[in-house]
């Protein structure tokens, strides 16, 4: 709104005015604004939700080797990061912006849902929170959304790299003089660095490209369904799932830049994104409301995000990456996530193949696999057997949480690096 107010005043040569023209200084702008209101707001909403009970019943110090309780910590706070996210993108972003709008969508989208689920365990009793299938069908939803908007919107296009070669050696690296709509995405390790889906139905001839998007609908919900559930399970322990999306975000906004820069788009040999550069103000402002979410999340925690804050910030992860045609990177970027899902996958699938057979067998001592490492050799259960006991002795959940904060700054490392390992 802010944008379109100075916009507006421009014409009449009003101080200042055209300094909201420029992303960098919208894109700072909505960082200190989403930090303070986090920080500030998040202090009145731990208050409000510590008078109205809003707090989490199900940890305590059962699990916890160094008897931390954590019985009556206010949860629900996710609403703290989402008021941080919405409110610098109003007043600063685009709002005819089709990669604005669908952040905006997929955050109260995920936002609600989460809101849904966190509604249920704390004023039903019902720990189990809204239904697993519930919640597929929103995540797919979304996708569904996202991915024929990105298909159907004239809006979303790009200019492809071109290559300009002489005596065998690259000289150069240009972009299309026009925009045009297209399926490819960024794949690392591979020589062009693109792929495009529209590659794997090819035997369906004139109809390929047209059957190319419901490829990319496919891996757009399937990416969607999977970060957000990642994130989901990565909040377990105070400061986990904020420092490592605030981490995630920062890379992603960095990506986010350079494909909406024709001149460093050219330089890296990626696509060039129109427009996309708003999408630096949505990123700018989610790492400043996770970072003023940190002041009252970190060790030990004041407030619990609750799924209300990571299946969003799970959900905006993934359709930013799609927007940008990185989602093929998450693997990589997204490595602690992806680890979570899978540690829980195969934990779930090894005690029901030993069930079968009669016995109790589990490959890891607790999932997600965050919980392995601050679990005690003497909780676990004399009846089961248990492939991975390393390590004997337990971490405390703040050294836990930091290390894989680390682990996330380097797989961002790595994620920037690809663009030129090919």
């Amino acid at each position: 709104m802010l944008y379109y107010l100075f916009n507006y005043l421009e014409q009449f040569d009003f101080p200042g005015a055209r300094m909201f023209g420029y992303v960098s200084f919208r894109s700072l702008m909505a960082v200190i604004l989403a930090l303070l209101i986090s920080s500030i707001f998040g202090s009145y909403f731990i208050n409000l939700l510590k008078r109205k009970q809003i707090t989490e019943t199900q940890r305590d110090a059962s699990i916890d080797p160094f008897n931390v309780n954590k019985v009556g910590v206010p949860t629900m706070g996710g609403v703290i990061i989402i008021i941080a996210i919405l409110i610098p993108c109003l007043l600063l972003g685009k709002l005819h912006n089709v990669y604005m709008i669908l952040m905006l969508i997929t955050t109260l989208w995920l936002g609600a849902l989460g809101f849904l689920d966190d509604y249920i365990k704390v004023f039903r009793k019902d720990k189990e929170g809204l239904h697993g299938k519930f919640k597929i069908i929103g995540q797919v939803g979304l996708g569904l959304i996202v991915g024929l908007t990105l298909y159907l919107s004239p809006q979303v296009v790009l200019r492809e790299n071109i290559e300009i070669q002489q005596d065998g050696q690259i000289v150069e690296v240009i972009h299309k003089n026009q925009n045009e709509k297209s399926t490819k995405t960024t794949i690392p390790f591979f020589k062009n660095n693109n792929l495009d889906y529209a590659d794997f139905v090819r035997f369906m001839g004139d109809y390929a490209q047209e059957a190319g998007w419901i490829v990319f609908v496919l891996v757009t919900i399937f990416v969607v369904t999977a970060v957000s559930n990642g994130a989901n399970l990565n909040d377990g322990m105070d400061g986990m799932a904020a420092g490592n999306s605030a981490i995630i975000g920062v890379t992603l906004g960095i990506l986010a830049y350079l494909s909406s820069h024709i001149e460093y788009a050219g330089y890296l040999n990626i696509m060039y994104i129109p427009g996309s550069e708003e999408l630096v103000i949505f990123i700018c402002a989610f790492i400043g409301a996770l970072i003023g979410f940190l002041w009252y999340n970190a060790f030990p925690a004041q407030v619990f995000m609750g799924d209300t804050g990571s299946l969003t910030i799970g959900g905006i992860i993934a359709v930013f990456a799609i927007i940008i045609h990185k989602e093929l990177l998450i693997p990589i970027l997204c490595g602690v996530f992806l680890v979570e899902n899978l540690s829980v996958i195969l934990q779930v699938k090894y005690f029901q193949r030993g069930k079968k057979k009669g016995v109790k067998q589990r490959i890891f001592k607790r999932t997600p696999i965050h919980d392995h490492f601050r679990t005690t050799l003497t909780q676990l259960d004399s009846n089961c057997s248990y492939l991975v006991t390393w390590p004997s002795n337990v971490f405390h959940e703040s050294k836990i949480t930091v290390r894989f904060w680390i682990v996330t700054i380097v797989l961002a490392a790595i994620t920037i690096i690809t663009l030129k390992i090919r």
